[in-house]
């Protein structure tokens, strides 16, 4: 891309935030800096270099956290600067050397289109040193955006982004450090904001060159608290502030095609982990003592989660009475008086009726998640298979 269009030399900025990154930052900010003209470096309370030393003639703007807020903090800090100055567009590049900044210019001609668009970078995992930890979170990320949004998007982990300030600056974020970017995908989607893809490369070091921030076990934990509150927002029937108005996305010329419409349902959120959690959630509602409304209730969380609806409605049948509410009381009963319900009749529930729905509910709260985890289990475990057997039939005819 010329350094002379008018989207890199004005409105786009790239933000690099920075915590003790001393031994790769210099480096990833004079690339960058080589390819843009703004560039702003956020330093989150660095404590290993003085930053304003070490990159002293770059023609950089540094600004300073005076103790570690966290790197969501540092980014709305660039946000809110490079906004202030007539930017429109802040790409975010990580300090310690994992991305190519060179791979920035692959977002241009998706922002060129466009200033409602947040795109991210999805690495190439076929290279060496991805660990573990890393592949199983990129899924785990996926997995939850995909159920708080509807948005397909590979790399939900991927920090190499490309932020519209304005948007960005207008949405309210409970998160401030790595779970800000779980967060901020979220809540961009639900602004209206289009999330698109641009592939990156990526460079992991050898395990022990490798410099991170990340804190597996508080981290983790902040990532799951953050996507539990978006699945919680999510479950509420309450709209979202569109800060930008979107087409609908059903075509309700297809409700003049029942077939058409089938196909879509049963093909929705159709991966193993997708039809496993439809499963789970579909027995664990259909567990509950939810009279009369097993059905209404399982349809309106798979339509909030947008999970697969015939696997969640049509699996609410293992749970069918008397087995599973029966089940439940008799746990119940346990858990109030120390000792079985040996008399379990149609005279003593409807006789006792208030007393068998309380305990109806305490033995719910026993069995409606093991069941779940246990169907969950088996469904992902058989899509799996299927899957996997599906491929090897699909290989051997091509070949």
């Amino acid at each position: 891309m010329p350094q002379s269009d008018p989207l890199v030399q004005d409105r786009l900025w790239v933000a690099v935030p920075v915590f003790n990154n001393k031994d790769t930052v210099k480096h990833v900010v004079a690339e960058c800096r080589s390819i843009v003209k703004h560039v702003v470096v956020v330093d989150d309370g660095s404590t290993d270099a003085d930053l304003a030393a070490l990159l002293s003639g770059l023609d950089v703007v540094l600004l300073k956290h005076g103790k570690n807020l966290g790197k969501g903090e540092a980014i709305l800090t660039a946000s809110r600067y490079i906004e202030g100055r007539g930017g429109t567009y802040m790409i975010t590049v990580d300090a310690d050397g994992q991305h190519d900044p060179r791979d920035m210019e692959r977002f241009f001609p998706l922002l060129q289109e466009s200033d409602a668009r947040l795109i991210i970078g999805c690495r190439d995992f076929n290279t060496d040193n991805v660990p573990a930890s890393s592949r199983f979170g990129r899924k785990f990320a996926n997995f939850w955006l995909k159920a708080e949004t509807g948005c397909t998007i590979d790399d939900c982990q991927s920090g190499f982004r490309a932020y519209p300030v304005r948007y960005l600056n207008q949405l309210r974020f409970k998160g401030s450090r790595y779970d800000f970017e779980a967060e901020a995908l979220a809540k961009a989607a639900w602004a209206g904001l289009e999330l698109m893809m641009a592939p990156i490369a990526v460079h992991y070091p050898k395990p022990e060159e490798r410099v991170s921030s990340f804190k597996p076990f508080l981290d983790n934990l902040r990532l799951t608290h953050i996507h539990s509150m978006l699945v919680g927002r999510r479950l509420l029937p309450l709209p979202h502030k569109k800060l930008v108005k979107r087409e609908p996305g059903f075509d309700l010329s297809l409700l003049r095609h029942p077939g058409k419409v089938l196909r879509l349902l049963l093909r929705e959120n159709a991966t193993p982990e997708g039809l496993a959690l439809s499963a789970a959630v579909g027995v664990f509602l259909a567990v509950l003592p939810i009279l009369f409304a097993h059905s209404l209730v399982i349809l309106y969380v798979a339509l909030r989660l947008n999970l697969n609806k015939v696997v969640a409605l049509n699996v609410q049948h293992i749970a069918m009475p008397p087995f599973a509410p029966a089940l439940c009381i008799e746990v119940g009963y346990y858990m109030r008086h120390g000792q079985w319900l040996t008399d379990l009749s149609f005279a003593t529930v409807f006789a006792q009726f208030s007393s068998r729905l309380y305990e109806w509910f305490l033995g719910s709260l026993i069995i409606a998640p093991l069941l779940a985890a246990l169907i969950g289990a088996i469904m992902y475990i058989t899509a799996t298979v299927i899957k996997k057997l599906r491929y090897a039939n699909v290989t051997k005819e091509g070949c």
